[in-house]
């Protein structure tokens, strides 16, 4: 593509956290009219740059410039003020507000102090409608709408406060196939229009569906920027380890591996016809010792309300769950005594506890189940957290390091050892690998196997129908939160699952 001026360019940025080099040396440039890739491990330094560029964070040494004026961006609204706008992976709106009064709060128009409702309302639809292509009733909630239509109200809003630069923080992650061709239509839109655009993903498809060009980084220090179309697959998974390929090239091979997981091996659960009404209808699933079990589906078929049943967080209507020959699990308290841990897809509201350190991250299931008034001392937690970090190859390898200032992947591996220091015969893990790196989604996979090899029994959810495929003893398919499907080693390959999926596999 042909090059003009930039209207960003990140020059030698440097940022340093206690302990931690967060950025060296790195370079951004973001052109008019183009849509471009930020790519990296977790923990290289996406996120900071990010948060640098939108005044969260003040850079230590480096400059800013837009439009060729060197800038200071010392607060997210200076950084709107500049003509910068982030999205972010979860919807940053008021679900109980309506999509106008989203779109203008704060900045609503009004005579002698009232809002003009009539105004605000007709202003709102007249940009959605022109800026994104899409025709819905302002008036409504929020929360009403699906969460690709509220990324695309919150697109809206962004550019209407500020209309130079558009951050786009991990916006598919939530969203399906349909959803996610929604938005890139929208971005093309905006693309086409002059605007630039940021894009920051782990999904490598979309990277090369939709961008022009990607930067790289790694380790907090600049890589390289490249022509996407100048930059294989292969050439950007090796630029963003920084390793050669042997992990990955592994992966596919590891389903062929024998596990425990054996027709005749230890019936470990049993759900027969269970069901919650307005949740998920009933369902039959059998997990042997060692057996890695996958769902797949699409986000909302059902994957997480069938494991929220399976570990008791949510209670059935409908139905029976036996597990071994201890009876049923009615609530999570129970489900970890009878050896069923849970790692849920939701880190940041169910998982982590941002301000402890991985130290207390860690051994937190395990104080809880010996009760609190036997303390596990700080020099056991000390060792039981350094055997899991090594083990887990977690970083950075400092016990006492806040989980908060870790990247998405070390947070989930944190959460990994918690329900592995519980010793669990069952290990559900829904979506443990959203959002984050491909070297920390290779490792994730093969502790998954190991665990398998020694006989532990793993549910394992996933929206990359790849990643279920490669782990998975057998796979149960969600669809329109019903289980349809259920298949063996036979069946296992992609056009077939995706064609349970989709409607062409029903039982």
């Amino acid at each position: 593509m042909e090059e003009g001026r930039p209207i960003l360019h990140m020059k030698d940025i440097h940022k340093q956290f206690p302990g931690v080099k967060a950025l060296s040396g790195v370079q951004f440039r973001l052109f008019p009219g183009e849509i471009h890739a930020l790519m990296g491990e977790n923990g290289a330094g996406k996120s900071t740059l990010i948060k640098v560029l939108t005044g969260v964070y003040s850079i230590d040494r480096g400059q800013v410039e837009m439009d060729q004026e060197r800038i200071s961006i010392q607060s997210p609204q200076e950084a709107q003020a500049a003509g910068i706008s982030t999205v972010y992976q979860e919807v940053n709106l008021c679900p109980n507000l309506s999509v106008a009064e989203n779109i203008y709060i704060g900045r609503e128009p009004r005579r002698f102090g009232r809002i003009l409702w009539k105004e605000l309302n007709s202003a709102a639809a007249k940009l959605l409608e022109e800026r994104m292509n899409l025709m819905i009733d302002v008036t409504k909630p929020l929360h009403s709408y699906p969460i690709a239509i509220q990324q695309l109200i919150a697109i809206a809003r962004a550019l209407n406060i500020s209309a130079k630069v558009l951050i786009l923080d991990e916006p598919t992650s939530s969203l399906d196939r349909v959803e996610v061709s929604q938005l890139f239509n929208v971005m093309n839109k905006l693309k086409s229009e002059g605007l630039a655009i940021l894009f920051v993903t782990h999904f490598l498809n979309q990277v090369y569906e939709i961008s022009d060009r990607i930067t790289i980084l790694r380790g907090g220090e600049f890589v390289g920027e490249y022509a996407a179309s100048a930059l294989s697959r292969i050439e950007l998974v090796s630029k963003m380890i920084g390793k050669e390929l042997e992990l990955l090239e592994e992966l596919p091979k590891m389903s062929s591996l024998d596990g425990n997981g054996k027709t005749g091996s230890e019936l470990l659960l049993e759900a027969k016809s269970l069901g919650r009404r307005g949740s998920i209808e009933p369902f039959d699933l059998s997990i042997r010792a060692g057996e890695i079990v996958g769902l797949a589906g699409l986000l909302g078929s059902g994957r997480t309300e069938a494991a929220r049943l399976l570990f008791g967080a949510d209670s059935p209507d409908q139905g029976s769950l036996k597990i071994g020959d201890k009876g049923s699990a009615h609530t999570p308290r129970q489900a970890i005594d009878n050896g069923i841990a849970f790692c849920s897809e939701d880190r940041k509201g169910e998982g982590i506890i941002d301000d402890l350190t991985i130290r207390e991250n860690i051994v937190l299931a395990m104080q809880a189940s010996q009760g609190w008034l036997r303390t596990i001392s700080k020099k056991k937690q000390s060792e039981i957290a350094e055997q899991f970090i090594e083990a887990l190859n977690i970083n950075p390898p400092n016990p006492d390091q806040l989980i908060k200032h870790l990247s998405g992947g070390n947070q989930q591996k944190v959460l990994l050892a918690r329900s592995l220091l519980t010793e669990p015969r069952l290990l559900i893990l829904d979506e443990p690998t959203r959002g984050i790196d491909i070297g920390a989604k290779a490792e994730i996979q093969k502790l998954v196997m190991s665990l398998s090899k020694k006989g532990m029994s793993v549910l394992f959810i996933s929206s990359e129908l790849e990643e279920v495929l490669r782990v998975s003893d057998r796979i149960a398919v969600m669809r329109d939160r019903k289980k349809v499907k259920e298949m063996t080693d036979g069946e296992m390959n992609e056009q077939l699952v995706m064609k349970a999926i989709a409607g062409g596999g029903e039982e």
